[in-house]
């Protein structure tokens, strides 16, 4: 694989970070974004007005496009940077060509909710884009870090090696190290399932709880992280490296957490909605918790945490009273 044209799909927070590890070591980007006058404001400012504008890009190495269609097109790699909430109206509200040709990598940490189905199973079900060519971006990385150039680290997981190797080099920079794996079905799971227990963690800081109860909270995660995908794609895997553990741990402890942050404020009395509105941001986790909830009625593992987060946000249970049971349930 050399010189491939790659792509970004998204006008986030993560789509321009990941735009702007991408310019440290190519000549072009394309990137793809729905609004028009955040693309004029970019060519003119060099600086994407709603998300990271502290980041300035070469805005001659971007090719920014409203036109998905166009953007397809003229790429070989697509790297998928949209909220899961939002995938589905980017993609099956227009008919794309050629996608099934491309290789998808997904940056998306969430459950498409309209199919209650993970990216990889949606690009491959409703798209014909084969599994070995599909990837995934996993953290622990935040993009707010990326913007200031702090050291990070990115797991590039493929169940194509060459495909893994080609992106984990193009991602790599000065402040980001990259690696590979295998484990397609697992990362993209543990890096949905950390947005639910981000949320718990929040939950519980806004109720009042502290550190000690927090070590809990967290190592039962990565405990049910464990069983779900073992559960679902049962291959060997070390939980414990920064693709799960590593990615979870920052995304429910971390400041820029969005995930925590509207957790917590649905700990400290925050109705769901009135939280979406304050934060202005897709809490991934929100879906989530619905999401594995479902696909979990098939492989009946326990998950306390999910479904206490379930229960809180979809069932409307008063967050004191499932997190007083939940705590009788974690050791």
């Amino acid at each position: 694989m050399e010189n491939q044209k790659i792509a970004v799909l998204g006008g986030g927070s993560w789509a321009t970070a990941i735009v702007k590890i991408l310019s440290e070591n190519h000549s072009q980007v394309n990137w793809w974004m729905r609004d028009e006058e955040s693309i004029q404001h970019i060519k003119k400012f060099d600086n994407n007005p709603k998300y990271l504008p502290s980041i300035q890009f070469d805005t001659k190495k971007l090719n920014l496009r409203t036109d998905l269609q166009q953007i397809v097109s003229e790429s070989d790699i697509l790297i998928v940077a949209v909220p899961s909430a939002f995938i589905a109206k980017a993609f099956d509200d227009v008919e794309i060509k050629g996608i099934e040709n491309k290789i998808i990598i997904s940056a998306i940490k969430g459950v498409i909710p309209e199919y209650n189905q993970i990216p990889a199973e949606y690009f491959h079900l409703n798209f014909n884009v084969p599994y070995n060519k599909i990837g995934m971006i996993a953290g622990p990385c935040h993009a707010e870090e990326v913007a200031m150039e702090r050291l990070s680290y990115l797991t590039i997981a493929c169940q194509n090696q060459e495909i893994a190797e080609y992106m984990a080099e193009a991602m790599s920079c000065r402040y980001i190290n990259t690696s590979t794996s295998d484990d397609l079905f697992g990362t993209e799971l543990s890096a949905i399932l950390k947005n639910v227990y981000s949320v718990a963690s929040g939950i519980c800081n806004g109720l009042g709880y502290g550190d000690n109860f927090q070590a809990v909270l967290i190592a039962s995660g990565i405990r049910e992280t464990k069983a779900f995908i073992d559960a679902i794609h049962p291959i060997h895997r070390d939980v414990n490296s920064s693709a799960y553990l590593g990615d979870l741990l920052v995304t429910a402890y971390s400041q820029f957490s969005r995930n925590r942050n509207f957790g917590s404020m649905v700990g400290r009395g925050y109705s769901v909605k009135s939280a979406q509105i304050e934060m202005n941001m897709v809490a991934e986790g929100y879906y989530a918790a619905k999401g594995i909830y479902e696909i979990n009625k098939k492989y009946k593992v326990d998950l306390p945490i999910v479904d206490a987060v379930y229960h809180i946000l979809y069932e409307k249970i008063s967050p004191m009273m499932e997190m007083k049971i939940l705590t009788g349930k974690l050791s």
